[in-house]
């Protein structure tokens, strides 16, 4: 029972941190976003609201400068002012912008932030039952090596939810007769808007590389034409 212990506590701690986590997110969203009033963007998610049978999709505006859209764990969509202002300048489309909605409502229909509660505390007991596994085996070394494993399979859960969203968003695209052409061409865009610097190799990444997200839409689109026609 004693050596159950660490993990047991591993597992609590999982829990507490992403409860703590949630919390704080909630706070500074609360504190630094307003709902977005744009219209040529409410014009572009009203047939996405009608697909999904709802009134209409609320955004927020997030005040910050990163590129980037997320999922609130109270259900609440998010842009961010730096994503907001590169659609305002032009270099983003207002359908490409409504797919990053779409992905975003995707997150929140599929689940994935209350199950990144019970992947956390999975990945804590992981990483400590590993680490004291290899550290009879490695000494000095267990700890570095199960936080190495551990975060390769934290990265491989988050890279899945990534297809699982982008599924859902080309999903509600075609349906709401938007389409997923910007959902592709924003995915091009993305390296250049982010700056992002040298990849990582595809294992360590929270997102799937641009490349294999567009060929998974694509595949979509191959098994969804017959049902067309």
């Amino acid at each position: 029972m004693l050596k159950l212990a660490p993990i047991l506590a591993a597992v609590l701690y999982g829990i507490a941190y992403y409860m703590f986590s949630a919390w704080r997110t909630r706070q500074q969203l609360d504190q630094r976003s307003a709902e977005l009033a744009d219209a040529q963007l409410t014009r572009v998610l009203e047939p996405m609201a009608e697909a999904l049978e709802v009134p209409r999709i609320p955004v927020y505006l997030y005040e910050i400068e990163p590129v980037n859209g997320l999922a609130a764990p109270d259900g609440r969509i998010f842009l961010t002012r730096g994503f907001y202002n590169r659609f305002r300048q032009g270099d983003v489309s207002a359908e490409e912008l409504a797919s990053v909605v779409a992905h975003e409502l995707g997150h929140v229909a599929l689940g994935h932030s209350r199950r990144r509660m019970i992947d956390f505390s999975g990945q804590n007991a992981i990483r400590v039952a590993s680490a004291m596994v290899l550290s009879r085996i490695i000494p000095g070394f267990g700890p570095a090596i199960a936080n190495l494993l551990t975060g390769m399979l934290a990265a491989r859960l988050s890279r899945q939810d990534e297809y699982e969203a982008d599924a859902y968003a080309a999903a509600l695209l075609t349906r709401a007769g938007i389409g997923t052409e910007p959902q592709k061409a924003l995915f091009r865009k993305l390296e250049a808007l982010t700056q992002g610097g040298t990849p990582a190799p595809a294992w360590f990444l929270s997102h799937p590389k641009t490349a294999e997200r567009i060929a998974a839409i694509e595949t979509l689109e191959r098994r969804w034409q017959p049902q067309a026609r």
